[in-house]
Formats: C-alpha cells, structure tokens, sequence
C-alpha cells in the first residue's frame, strides 16, 4: 500500500480551515425563544442547580459532567518533540479530544496549563473536578507524571488516567495475550525484557506483572543498562521498583533466551544479533515512534518465527492507543467511576484480544486493501474496526462495577451494548467505506481544470493520500508556476500533466468526437476546438478512451455548462436517463436528494428513473433504499395538478417491479418522520426515507443549500448517476478538499 504523505502546508490549512482549530461547542437545547433562555438560564436552571447542591450525583442527570473529559497537559513531552511548552502543545490536545469524539462519542475540552511546578499543576487541575467526568493527562514529562498522576488520583472522585502511560500499556499487554497464545507460551513462565524505563515503559511493565508475569522474569532497562538491585547510577524510585538480582549488565545480556521484548526507546535500538539470541518464537513490541527498536523486516531476516508489532500504521500488529482511551473513558463514564482501576484496564485488554481472534469484518478488510485473519500479523484489532464501540466499553464497565468502582452500575447490560450500537454516527462508516473503495482501485484520476490552484492541491492531495495516479489537464508551465505559489513546488514531479500538445491520441480523440457530433452542426475546425483547446472535452475524450479510469471537473465553470460539453463527449443528459444525486449528511443521518443536476423539470417516467438511479447510488453507499417522492401534498390532498406527476410516479414503479422501498407523493415530514408515518398505516415505507425524489431541479437545489446554509449539513455531491464511465461535476464554490472528496467519490465508482 502507498504510504500516505503531506506538506508541511496541507498540516498548516488543514488545522486552519474551515476555522481555526478542530472543535467547536454546539448547544443541544433550543436557545431561540425567550422560554429557551430563561429554561437554559436564569430562572430555570435554578431548579437543577439546588438539587445538585443537594444530591452532588444529580450533576451527572442534569449537566454534561457525565460525559465530558478534560485533556490536560503542560507540554513538557510532546509527541516526539520534546517541551513545546502549554502553547505548543494545543494542537495535540485538541486532537486527542477529536479523537474522544470520533471513536467513542465522548465529549472533551482541552486545557493546558502554563506551569512545570506538578503542586500548580495538580491544584489547577483538582479544582476544575466538578467540572468533567473524567481526567486524561497527556504528554507530561516523567518523573513529574508520575508525581501528578498518583496525586491527582488521591485527590479527585472521578478517573484520572495518563494515556501516554496506561494507553500504552493496554494495548501492549492485549497484544501480548494474542501472540502468547499463538507462542504456546504462559504470562508467568516467560522471560520479559523491556527497553525505554519512561512512563510508558514502567506502566507496561507494571501492568504485564499484575496480569501473571512475574518480578524476576522481567528485566527493565535504560540508557544505562539493565535495572539491578544496587544500581545507583541513573535511578528513582519508580525505576527501582522493578529492579531484580541478576548478574547481567546490558541490553545485548539481557536478550538472551527472552521470550519478549517490550521497546519505547528509541530507533536502532535493538539488532539482528540480539533478535537472533532470544527464545524460539520471540514476541518484539518495537513501540519507538516514529522509527521502531528494529523494523520487522529486519526481525524477520534472522527470526522467521518472530511475532513482531510496532507504533506505525504502515506495519502489521499497529500498537494504537486510540484502541484504548475513548473505550476506557466511554465505560467509565456510563458507570460514572471513581476511577479506572487496573481491573478495568486488564478488562479493555482482554476484550480487544478477543476481539482480534473473531472474524473480520469485510469493511475494516477493504479498509486495509487485505483480508485481515487471526494470526502473527494480526493480533490486535484495527482501529477502525465498528465492534470496539459495543464490545470494549461493556467490558470496561463489568470491570468497573465488579470492582466497586461504579457510582451507578448498568442494570441491563445488553440494552447498553445496543446503545452503544446505535450511539456512533452511521455517516462516518459510510464515508470511510467510499475512502477504502477508492483506495482499493488506485485509479488513474483526471482532474480537467489544471489552471485552478485548489484543483491543483487536490490532485496532489490525492496522489500523497495513496489513492491512486492523478493526472492535471494544463500546460506544464501554469501547473508549475500555479503549484509554486501554492507551496507545493515539489509536486510538479508527482504529477502527470496532459495537454492536446503533448498528446499522441490527438487525432484519434478528434475522429472519435466528429462521429458524434457531425450531424449536429458540428465541422472539423469546431472539432478541433474542442477537442484541442476545451480542457473539460478533452478531459472527457482522455476518460473514454480508456486514458484514465475517473473524471473530476466542474470546479471552474457553472455546471450546467460543463454537462453540455461533457455530453459532447458521452450521454450524459435527461434523455439517456442521467441523474444527479446529491447526499446530506446530518447529526447522524444521509439523506439523498435528486435530481440536482440534470433534469429541469422532470415528468413521472423521468422521477421513477431518478428514483432508480438514486436507489442505486444508496446501495452503492452501504444503504438500503427507502425511496420518497416528495411534495407539498400527501397522497393527494391538497389536490393540485402541479403535484400529480410526483402521485403517479410511484405506480411508474410499480410497473418497473423494482427491488426497493418507495411511496409518495407526501411531505418531507412524513417521509423522514416516523412518527408522522404512523398516520398512515398503508403507506409501505419500513423506516424514514433516505432517498427524497424532488419535483424539479430547481427545489432540489432550493433543498439542498438551505441545508447546507441554515442547519450545517455536509453535501456530497452531485454524484452523476447513470453514465458509463466515472465523472463527478464539481461547483465552483468547492474547496480543494471538498474536490479531493469528489475525486474519492470518482474513484470509488459511485453512480
């Protein structure tokens, strides 16, 4: 697989654009009438003020505490870059609440605070408890971690967790589990070498002893050699903890005979010679980032029996705390623990071992372009695997309630595990399925409009994502100079530009084009320019030539224009039976609306072909189609003649025998409300619509932008169905991701 890459300047737009930053706080009761207000504020919220002063467990009914985390941190050990300083680090932290959200719907506020002093740091953070369900401390130096975190946890009556630590070692030690397992070997009777007596490590270390290993099996070690008993040099007495009577002073030592090896150290820390010493079957953790102990590769040139994992993504047996934090948290949190006590953790650990020994799913296989099986290169779950949400969390919590840790315990452990099933927003599955479609072609992507800088950027992104060969319609001269001023001089070299001047297919792509539109006012010289100087028909003759595998464009020019050119070139119109689908995406929900492209004024033969091309594009999504054929009327009252074709459209349908849902005419209520369904009974929709069929073009894109505008939906789309070939048209008010996005939706074959 391509391994993907960025500029400096992608990092920079991207934590820029749309707005600063990566989060932003969206109220989740009305605030528009003066009732609102005084509910929200004063004099309503004096109400739940007083009981919570009277019974503090009634902040967690009435306020947000229950599941919000604070991700805190001073910025003394930062990623891989040392003390950025409280400033520094906020874009890390922001990111880790990101990630809070995105994998486990845990709401989170990041807080760094401007002090080295761990008695400031930890009175700050003691104060805000009140405030958070949870406490994650993030990147802060050890031993000050160590200090903080014991304290803090004394201290407060809600969990306190250190992920550089514990996020580590959980998912180490269900990593460990698996390759054991598959060694034949047991916790207690194996030899256990660590490397790197740092947070991480010693959290490892302390952790793997409490689940089996045991005290003299496990040697600690740093950049002075092996931990003994009576060592002085370079100690604390965290370290010392772990120290053990022994004769051996170094690593090399040290790895002899050992059954694993455990690595947050650094790069090149471990050879061949001492991978070639261990036992048979040796486990190596090589967890450094960026760059791993020792690479698998060259583990495997002199231990084909060994089991490797790492740190990177771009390796087998991927050690990812993001398998562990947000699951941790979310059973916490729906507990509402005092703390996330070792049971807990060695709870999550075993679960995710578990997890990776079942069958994989097909979309975290096509996630990763390979069929994913139990075994040496897969022994801890991917990170995108959907089951973590309602298998990790439940886990999490027996822990936490079998251990006393839980203020109020789930009495129906199977209805929350379906909460949790239906807690993630759908929407985010769908969109990383298209992503590893495309990713799995590795399509050839012309991008038409080679003079626009934001198709440009796009074009590069998608060839640095590992997406596929992207190819820019232009002269070289204006790419280079257009990519220099955009900070990417570089690309110019990944690209391939294409132009009528440097084409050899020329003639051909002009003979093709006169046989088509020869008889429709058409001579050689309008042939030539088209064909020569219109990047959008060239574009289109390079795509039915077999030049490339996908067509973006559109992001210059109104779309109503390109589609005329581009039917020079293919069949692309209402006549053909062509479409435009366009999906919204919305607090959880995708709702496809067409025809936003192509029809201006659809009669009910052209509706109930849009309705098929529009099932079709849901399917295509991973959705079942639930058409509804929408308008002012339902089932026809209002009577209205304008409204009739969207009431004989359905038996259009009926007549077709199609394999999908679909009913109409009736309001947009009752088609994605079920409660407003209720009120007919004979209407065959099994849920809400997720396709609305709309009555002309012109209130589709009324529909849209006043989705997009007023109630912050993201558009996908227009997705141009029915046609041949693969081409997505762009609006000229698309940013270059919003292009890429297309190119995604071109490579994936969504139509």
């Amino acid at each position: 697989m391509t391994k993907a890459r960025f500029t400096r300047e992608e990092a920079l737009a991207f934590h820029l654009e749309p707005t600063p930053g990566k989060w932003e706080v969206q109220a989740t009761v009305p605030m528009t009438t003066q009732r609102d207000l005084s509910l929200a504020y004063s004099p309503g919220v004096a109400v739940p003020c007083e009981d919570i002063a009277a019974n503090p467990e009634l902040a967690y009914d009435y306020t947000n505490k229950g599941n919000l985390v604070a991700v805190i941190s001073n910025g003394t050990a930062v990623l891989g870059l040392g003390n950025l300083g409280a400033l520094g680090s906020k874009p890390v932290m922001e990111g880790k609440s990101v990630l809070f959200k995105r994998f486990a719907d845990v709401n989170s506020i990041d807080i760094e605070l401007d002090t080295e002093d761990p008695d400031e740091f930890c009175r700050a953070v003691r104060l805000m408890g009140p405030t958070f369900g949870g406490i994650n401390l993030e990147d802060i130096k050890a031993p000050e971690c160590f200090i903080i975190e014991q304290r803090l946890k004394e201290e407060m009556d809600i969990p306190v967790f250190h992920d550089d630590q514990h996020g580590t070692a959980v998912i180490c030690a269900a990593g460990l589990i698996n390759a054991l397992h598959i060694s034949g070997k047991k916790i207690e009777d194996v030899r256990i070498v660590l490397n790197g007596a740092g947070a991480a490590g010693i959290a490892c270390l302390e952790l793997l002893k409490r689940m089996g290993a045991q005290h003299e099996n496990c040697l600690m070690c740093d950049t002075k050699g092996v931990i003994y008993q009576g060592r002085t040099e370079g100690m604390n007495q965290w370290k010392s903890a772990h120290a053990v009577a022994t004769e051996l002073r170094t690593l090399e030592e040290a790895m002899v005979q050992a059954d694993v090896f455990l690595g947050v150290s650094a790069k090149g820390a471990v050879t061949q010679d001492m991978v070639a010493s261990m036992a048979d079957n040796p486990v190596i953790f090589a967890m450094a980032n960026p760059d791993p102990e020792i690479t698998p590769e060259e583990a495997h040139e002199v231990r084909v029996d060994a089991i490797v994992a790492t740190g990177r993504s771009d390796y087998p047996n991927q050690v990812n705390n993001v398998l562990g934090f947000p699951y941790l948290f979310r059973g916490a949190l729906d507990i509402h623990a005092r703390a996330i006590n070792d049971e807990m953790k060695i709870a999550c650990a075993q679960a995710l071992a578990e997890l990776a020994r079942e069958d994989v799913p097909d979309e975290v296989a096509l996630a990763y372009g390979k069929t994913l099986t139990f075994g040496r290169d897969y022994i801890i779950p991917t990170p995108f695997d959907p089951r973590l949400i309602h298998r990790i969390p439940p886990a999490v919590a027996r822990a936490g309630m079998e251990t006393g840790a839980a203020r109020r315990p789930i009495v129906d452990i199977e209805a929350y595990e379906h909460n949790l099933k239906t807690r993630m927003d759908p929407t985010a599955s769908i969109l990383r399925s298209i992503n590893s479609r495309a990713r799995a072609a590795q399509a050839r992507m012309i991008f038409a409009e080679g003079d626009d800088p934001r198709v440009l950027r796009a074009a590069v992104m998608y060839q640095r994502s590992g997406l596929g060969k992207a190819m820019v319609v232009g002269r070289e001269s204006d790419v280079k100079q257009k990519l220099e001023e955009a900070g990417l001089p570089d690309a110019v070299r990944e690209l391939e530009v294409v132009n009528a001047a440097n084409t050899r297919h020329l003639e051909a792509y002009k003979a093709f084009l006169y046989d088509r539109l020869q008889r429709k006012g058409m001579d050689r010289q309008d042939i030539h320019r088209l064909a020569a100087r219109d990047r959008h028909v060239f574009a289109a003759l390079m795509l039915a030539h077999g030049h490339g595998d996908g067509l973006v464009t559109g992001a210059t020019r109104k779309s109503a224009h390109v589609m005329q050119l581009v039917n020079h070139v293919f069949d692309a119109d209402a006549a053909h039976g062509a479409a435009g689908v366009t999906a919204l995406l919305h607090k959880g929900r995708i709702v496809l609306i067409s025809d936003t492209l192509v029809h201006e004024w659809p009669d009910e033969e052209d509706l109930a072909t849009i309705a098929e091309r529009a099932a079709g594009v849901a399917r295509h999504l991973g959705l079942e189609p639930r058409v509804a054929f929408v308008s002012f009327s339902t089932f026809g009252y209002p009577m209205s003649e304008r409204a009739e074709k969207m009431h004989v459209a359905p038996r259009v349908l009926d007549r077709r025998g199609v394999n999908f849902e679909y009913e109409g005419e009736m309001t947009v209520d009752v088609a994605l409300n079920v409660k407003a369904q209720e009120h007919y009974p004979f209407q065959r929709l099994t849920g809400p619509a997720n396709i609305l069929i709309v009555p002309a073009r012109h209130s589709a894109s009324i529909s849209v932008k006043l989705m997009q505008e007023m109630a912050g939906a993201t558009v996908i789309g227009p997705i141009l169905a029915g046609v041949d070939e693969s081409i997505q048209i762009c609006s000229t008010s698309m940013t270059a991701n919003d292009i890429l996005n297309m190119a995604v939706l071109a490579a994936a074959k969504i139509s």
